[in-house]
């Protein structure tokens, strides 16, 4: 199949935007390396860079270079397997026990926060032992998990118990 510049186009890019102090907002395509524009409104911003894509598909095409397409969802399973350290592996049971949720559940909010998903751990001497300390572990790994919904049920249940989870 010889691929158009409107295939191309019509592929779910990754686009970030950015707000950059002073410079406006700031454009970039993920698979692109060096796709990227500016505008002074978001909207500008994403009309640019729209712009900016034809013409880096263009040049792409016309010298003969390959074009990274975006991946399918249905490459990530969400399963990987990782081998750590006796001790590691421990530690990371201990502390989860800790929080009162599972090593699966414990290690989901730890990589999450990781990349950026979800803010900072507070440290084990602020959490509540016990039970209100599981709410607010389950509360953070369903966040975590950007299961939002599941997550304000569980605030509503533990709400009409009058406790309140931590967020």
């Amino acid at each position: 199949m010889n691929k158009t510049v409107e295939y191309y186009l019509s592929l779910p890019y990754t686009i970030e935007l950015v707000l950059e102090p002073q410079e406006g907002w700031f454009v970039s395509v993920r698979e692109l390396p060096g796709c990227m524009s500016q505008g002074d409104t978001p909207e500008e911003a994403i009309e640019m860079i729209q712009d900016a894509m034809r013409g880096w598909i263009e040049v792409s095409l016309e010298d003969g270079d390959p074009i990274p397409e975006p991946r399918p969802p249905e490459d990530y399973s969400g399963k990987f397997v990782v081998r750590v350290p006796r001790s590691l592996h421990r530690e990371l049971v201990e502390h989860a026990e800790r929080e009162g949720v599972s090593l699966n559940q414990y290690i989901n909010v730890v990589l999450a926060r990781a990349v950026g998903r979800y803010g900072p751990a507070r440290p084990a001497a602020e959490q509540e032992p016990g039970w209100p300390g599981l709410k607010a572990g389950a509360h953070s790994t369903l966040m975590a998990a950007e299961l939002t919904e599941e997550a304000g049920e569980l605030a509503v249940a533990v709400g009409a118990a009058g406790q309140s989870p931590r967020r």
